[in-house]
């Protein structure tokens, strides 16, 4: 497996974990915490990439305005 997926695959275990502890801590409700966990970062997944759209568009160079009579 490539180092990447590993890193990726590793870092959602991270998260569903961080989403699961951080819920029940709040709540008490293991019901509550999978479910949470599993949503978070689903939401969090679309909201990243219309930030990434934002970016994208921001990155792009403007264009140089052109000067008349030169």
């Amino acid at each position: 497996m490539a180092r990447h997926v590993k890193k990726t695959t590793s870092f959602a275990v991270l998260h569903f974990s961080v989403a699961f502890g951080v819920t029940y801590a709040i709540t008490g409700s293991w019901q509550v915490s999978g479910a949470v966990a599993l949503i978070e970062p689903l939401v969090n997944t679309v909201a990243f990439f219309f930030h990434e759209l934002v970016w994208s568009r921001r990155a792009q160079p403007a264009l140089a305005p052109v000067q008349a009579g030169r």
